[in-house]
């Protein structure tokens, strides 16, 4: 199992249940490096004084807080303590809300919850008490000191912990103009209906691939074969424009069918390449 990034107590009323966070998301990639393109020596970042171009050691850089331009109120680690939260490792819940009243713009990076030590028996008691209540805690921790807001509810037989903003990082609504319901004909309203019924379906998560990464990687592999990559043609661009929308939407009904062969056909395509990749890369490791 992968290192706890995270680790402390989960914390509600008189209870503590030892707990670690660990991360829920994979980087997949790629990550490229930037090369000069004569040698594809590596490329090194420095950093540099403005005022003169020097080169400046770490133990001489500050941070400062630009409160004018070109104005500065420079702050010492001492500072930063001061106003450092106390570390006391403990995720301490302090509501339990109904999650459908939460605003999806809240939630930003999801964890994994897991047990401590001798933690079992409380973490799946919380677990199976916050499923039944069919609510979601709301909890503040402090990770890698910044104090986090932070929602955890229940996936199967785990506690998640989602990262969420605090309401002062939203942009609000007010900031910007949206087109009212004012014009909108019924007959226009229907076959928008329609087509959404038409392309309706069970969330299926791994219908949805990162197109570009296969493509980069398919460039890539091409490259290292020096063979021309097999890549899907490019559709042709849509104009934003919408020049007759009542036409535009009877088009639209029917092209499902056409949407999901054509989806079927690169998903059989993309694992036939991943096969052919993993023969040839078997191949030249026995070479």
């Amino acid at each position: 199992m992968a290192r706890a990034l995270w680790t402390g107590s989960l914390s509600f009323g008189l209870v503590n249940i030892p707990v670690e966070i660990h991360t829920a998301v994979r980087d997949r990639g790629p990550h490229f490096r930037l090369l000069r393109r004569t040698d594809r020596s590596r490329i090194r970042f420095q950093r540099v004084a403005e005022k003169d171009g020097e080169v400046v050691a770490w133990e001489q850089i500050v941070k400062g807080y630009e409160f004018a331009k070109g104005q500065f109120v420079v702050l010492t680690p001492e500072d930063f303590e001061k106003a450092a939260l106390k570390k006391d490792r403990v995720i301490d819940i302090q509501d339990f809300v109904k999650g459908d009243d939460i605003d999806d713009r809240y939630f930003d990076k999801p964890y994994y919850l897991l047990p401590g030590k001798g933690g079992d028996k409380a973490y799946a008691l919380l677990r199976e008490a916050i499923r039944e209540s069919g609510r979601m805690g709301v909890a503040k921790f402090v990770l890698r000191s910044k104090q986090r807001l932070a929602a955890i509810e229940t996936i199967g037989d785990a506690l998640v912990l989602s990262t969420m903003r605090f309401r002062d990082e939203l942009a609000s609504l007010e900031e910007y103009e949206f087109p009212a319901e004012k014009g909108i004909q019924q007959k226009q309203l229907q076959l928008a209906e329609r087509l959404i019924q038409e392309f309706a379906s069970d969330w299926d998560p791994e219908k949805y691939t990162d197109d570009y990464r296969e493509n980069i990687m398919k460039v890539v592999h091409a490259k290292r074969e020096k063979v021309k990559p097999d890549l899907e043609p490019e559709a042709d661009p849509q104009s934003a424009q919408v020049i007759d929308l009542m036409e535009r939407l009877r088009k639209s009904l029917g092209t499902k069918r056409a949407y999901t062969a054509k989806a079927a056909k690169a998903s059989r395509a993309a694992k036939g390449t991943r096969k052919k990749t993993a023969r040839k890369t078997a191949r030249r490791t026995a070479a």
